[in-house]
């Protein structure tokens, strides 16, 4: 028999966290996560049942729905990833599936992304360092698709100027943590 652990994308048992001068940069395996993609000619039944279900519609682009227990970030014309505690919501794609029917091609992506928090009240300098996004002008719950590292990724804003979430490939999460902690190591 095997003697398995589940382990986060960094390696680790428990989800990692670096405390940097006052920035923090913390790992987060917690995030169960589906992408959502509108059939052809079913759009408007996907927006109505995802708004139903997020509890207001799915977010156009730039822009992230922060909610619990359901948030959303649009990733292209009619495609949102969705996100949940993961704890509560293992199989998020199955409830997806469940709710949105044939209006939506649902893919579980949980496996598929890691999520990195970082806050402090540099993080915007990091940000500038790291990807052309306008991390100066956004707002709490605006979203881009960005490069960290020729990474293709997203930045979230989850509070402005003071706390962002990068989400990047899990097969790069070394790469991705890697950038985040040289570059607040170079602005400390």
């Amino acid at each position: 028999m095997h003697d398995l652990a589940p382990l986060t994308a960094l390696g680790h048992a428990a989800p990692w966290t670096d405390q940097i001068g006052g920035m923090a940069i913390t790992e987060r395996p917690q995030i169960a996560l589906a992408s959502v993609t509108a059939r052809q000619g079913r759009e408007p039944t996907c927006r109505q049942t995802l708004t139903t279900w997020l509890g207001d519609g799915p977010p156009p682009p730039g822009k992230a729905l922060l909610r619990d227990p359901f948030s959303a970030l649009w990733m292209g014309p009619d495609q949102w990833i969705v996100a949940a505690d993961y704890d509560a919501h293992e199989r998020l794609a199955d409830e997806l599936k469940a709710k949105l029917k044939q209006a939506a091609s649902i893919t579980e992506q949980t496996d598929a992304w890691v999520c990195f928090d970082v806050s402090g009240d540099r993080v915007v300098d990091l940000c500038e360092r790291l990807c052309p996004a306008p991390a100066r002008r956004m707002q709490t719950g605006d979203a881009q698709r960005t490069t960290v590292h020729q990474m293709g990724c997203f930045l979230v804003c989850l509070k402005q100027s003071e706390e962002m979430r990068f989400i990047g490939p899990r097969s790069s999460a070394g790469s991705l943590y890697h950038a985040l902690v040289t570059a607040a190591d170079a602005i400390v």
